[in-house]
């Protein structure tokens, strides 16, 4: 008997000693992550130039999980930085001795026009001290050139290739993919325009949609030329034609367009920026990227009692908690609520980006929007979308500021019930019965259709909720609901059509938009804060959920079709009435 207790005793001794060493290598790791992507400030030279490059997803504010900034499966950083850390060290590049010049090396920005623009116009604010901006790369798309067109100069490779075709939407269908399962898709909606469940019922877009789609896309086009019209100093109506017979095919195209200023090779773009900072040839140029130069932004100047507080409010909008990725209610309702009763802080500004979600969680965000607007001044920024509950949460604020680009309104509602009765018995073999003490006691179930008597209780919802919608608009826009009902029908419009038709109030951004809070709450001098609190590194290390490390694969795998998959991921997923965009847009 002893010697079996001494086994025993041996085998947990083993066991816990076995748990402490992989915790040790655990930490071990972990730290060995944080290490590789440190924060530390970093020693900026005379003399030099900021290396831009933009080829990781752009967030509306950097990430603190390290996690975001390693690429697996080889670990290496991959130097990503938020919208926010751009902007700022874009002005503080504008004013820092050290920095001569920017030299941006992009091929694709991946972030939608609205978060382009705000970047462009960092861009165009930092040339006016007078530094250089330089623009190469070997292939220029669409979003890229935009970009890069505000550069001094503007260089493509030889051999390399600058899209200007004008811009397409293609959407998905899954229509067809339900009906191979025997699943059909039970929609209640209100709202001509309510597209967002068209992909699930119909084989192609509908009329409606496809005049808004029209409409929006060709406001924004429209946009993309004039801007682009201005700081290459070429006629509007030559870029249309350019890019409608895609006169651009090969590089030297680019350049006989006046596109691009030259066609050079790299070694040839850095002897350039090597004469401009009066470097020799055979010596190195003084680089820092963007990522580390933004490791050494220093705190604004300003008045520590008198706050203006930025609540970031980005993706769909859910019940519960949510993290970086999603809006959930209860976490950005209590941000919206500490900046209400900070005394310090003096007005809010809400950016938003979001295509809206679930309306329940979308009113009591408004409500604290609401509340917060009775005691100081709120604002709105809208980046790339505000949509559907995305607007439901800004139309209380005192003032909207969008991009032109922007992609907003579509107020309207709907719901979607699958069933999925023929999937269970004709694929799977699976049969239901059911016992009720009420009539509608299963009401929702898949494993069936909805009756006609299920299906006019939640029309009738649908209906109220689209009721209280408009009404929230109407009243926080000094509107009649009646025209809000005209406007809204699940509509989208641009930045541009929203301000024509009173759905936002400037075309700006984030900065402009603290400047009129700034302005309304009569303060001259002021510190920016930021909610929600980001979670320190170790604390995003260990949140991160087993569902972000998928859907980080996923994305790996499938590229530019993951979307598709996440459309119709999230479609399965719906839980109650939804104030959602009719589908993610994506301008090509």
């Amino acid at each position: 008997m002893k010697e079996f207790f001494k086994m025993v005793f041996a085998s947990m001794l083993g066991m816990v000693l076995s748990f402490f060493v992989i915790f040790i290598i655990l930490l071990v790791v972990v730290a060995g992550v944080i290490a590789t992507v440190d924060n530390d400030k970093v020693k900026v030279s005379a003399n030099s130039i900021i290396h831009m490059s933009l080829d990781h997803p752009i967030q509306e504010r950097s990430s603190k999980n390290p996690l975001d900034k390693i690429d697996f499966p080889g670990f290496e950083s991959n130097k990503s930085i938020g919208l926010n850390d751009i902007l700022a060290s874009l002005k503080q590049a504008k004013n820092d001795d050290k920095i001569k010049g920017i030299f941006l090396d992009v091929s694709s920005v991946q972030a939608g026009m609205a978060t382009i623009e705000e970047i462009r116009n960092g861009l165009i604010d930092f040339k006016k001290s007078g530094k250089f901006l330089i623009a190469y790369s070997e292939v220029y798309s669409q979003g890229a050139y935009y970009l890069a067109s505000v550069a001094d100069k503007v260089y493509l490779n030889p051999e390399g290739l600058l899209e200007f075709k004008g811009f397409g939407s293609e959407l998905a269908f899954f229509k067809g993919t339900l009906d191979k399962l025997e699943i059909e898709a039970q929609i209640i909606k209100v709202g001509t325009y309510k597209s967002a469940v068209e992909p699930f019922i119909l084989e192609k877009m509908s009329d409606a949609n496809r005049q808004q789609v029209t409409s929006f896309m060709g406001s924004m086009y429209d946009h993309f030329l004039t801007a682009i019209s201005s700081s290459r100093k070429i006629q509007k109506d030559s870029l249309f034609a350019i890019a409608n017979k895609l006169k651009v095919q090969q590089a030297a195209d680019a350049v006989k367009y006046k596109l691009a200023d030259g066609l050079r090779y790299k070694d040839q773009v850095l002897d350039e920026l090597k004469s401009r900072t009066g470097i020799e040839k055979d010596k190195e140029i003084k680089t820092v990227s963007l990522t580390d130069y933004s490791k050494n932004l220093e705190s604004e100047d300003g008045d520590y009692n008198s706050r203006i507080a930025v609540v970031y409010a980005s993706g769909e909008i859910i019940g519960g908690e949510g993290n970086d990725e999603t809006m959930g209610s209860e976490r950005i309702s209590r941000a919206i609520r500490k900046a209400r009763t900070d005394d310090k802080v003096k007005a809010v500004v809400l950016r938003v980006n979001s295509p809206g979600g679930s309306a329940l969680a979308s009113d009591v965000i408004w409500r604290e929007v609401v509340l917060t607007r009775k005691v100081k001044p709120v604002m709105v920024s809208m980046g790339d979308v505000a949509a559907s509950g995305g607007y439901y949460i800004a139309c209380g604020a005192d003032s909207i500021f969008a991009q032109p680009n922007t992609i907003t309104g579509s107020i309207g509602v709907f719901g979607i019930i699958p069933n999925m009765q023929k999937f269970f018995n004709n694929k799977l073999g699976i049969t239901f019965d059911r016992v009720k003490t009420g009539e509608f006691a299963d009401l929702g179930s898949v494993s069936r259709p909805l009756t006609d008597g299920e299906r006019l209780i939640i029309q009738n919802e649908v209906n109220r909720i689209y009721n209280t919608f408009t009404k929230r608009v109407a009243d926080g826009r000094k509107k009649e609901q009646t025209y809000v009902n005209e406007i809204g029908q699940g509509r989208v419009w641009s930045g541009t059509e929203a301000l024509k038709i009173g759905l936002v109030d400037r075309l700006g951004n984030i900065n402009d938009a603290i400047r009129s809070a700034a302005k309304m709450a009569k303060l001259s001098d002021y510190k920016i804060v930021e909610y929600p609190a980001q979670k320190d590194p170790f604390e995003s290390i260990f949140d991160t959920s087993e569902d972000k490390m998928k859907d980080y694969f996923a994305k790996k795998e499938m590229g530019e079709q993951y979307q598709y998959f996440q459309q119709l991921k999230s479609a399965l997923k719906f839980t109650g009435i939804q104030t959602r965009m009719p589908y993610n847009i994506s301008i090509k």
